[in-house]
């Protein structure tokens, strides 16, 4: 069995702590439905479209930095935070 990921938000976001909801980088797009589910999948597939968007390094390591100091929960959360998710 794969292991794919299946990422659903409700209407208040997952893990979004800014006021109006809109990811950091809301230009960069990630899509995460129908990937590998690894964690490490997921970073490398947020690092990718941050690097492609010409994201500041110092940004994409703040990123790689908090969505790394917590669990598969956190690292979502972080993700959603960070970038726009499909």
């Amino acid at each position: 069995m794969s292991d794919i990921l299946r990422l659903e938000t409700t209407s208040k976001g997952l893990g979004m702590s800014n006021k109006n909801n809109k990811p950091k980088f809301p230009d960069v797009k990630v899509s995460l439905v129908g990937r590998d589910g690894n964690a490490f999948a997921v970073l490398g597939a947020v690092r990718s479209q941050m690097v492609k968007a010409e994201i500041p390094k110092k940004d994409i390591d703040q990123f790689f930095e908090e969505a790394m100091s917590g669990d598969y929960d956190h690292l979502l959360r972080t993700v959603m935070k960070y970038v726009t998710v499909s």
